[in-house]
């Protein structure tokens, strides 16, 4: 039985996180200033995503897209994703092309910084 203390906190998880602190975490300090990656999403060629940067955001959930098959593309934030992906000039997203409109793509994925420094490592993004 876990016991709560009145003003709402969980003294069997108060406790534990104590303990942690006096004993010292047991996690791998990271060398680094960046984070660890541990996944990254890669396009993939049979759903027909590429890797593009933004351009230009051009109101209403339109973005200009330049893509690294050369093409520059309008793409569309879906409502889905609209309130959750915040998009901002210079992210590298995963863009899927119309299918009707080559000139036209859905974002679908943005990356995070150490997932974009990692896709520069491996070699996905060249500038």
């Amino acid at each position: 039985m876990i016991k709560v203390y009145q003003g709402g906190i969980n003294l069997a998880n108060y406790r534990s996180t104590i303990r942690k602190r006096r004993l010292g975490s047991s996690k791998p300090v990271n060398s680094g200033n960046t984070p660890e990656v541990s996944r990254v999403r890669i396009p993939r060629k049979d759903r027909n995503e590429v890797l593009a940067t933004v351009a230009c955001l051009l109101g209403s959930k339109r973005v200009t897209l330049q893509c690294m098959d050369g093409v520059v593309r309008m793409g569309r934030i879906p409502g889905s994703k609209k309130k959750r992906m915040w998009i901002h000039e210079g992210d590298v997203v995963i863009a899927n092309p119309w299918e009707v409109q080559d000139s036209k793509a859905e974002v679908t994925w943005k990356y995070t910084r150490p997932q974009v420094e990692w896709l520069e490592r491996k070699g996905y993004i060249k500038y």
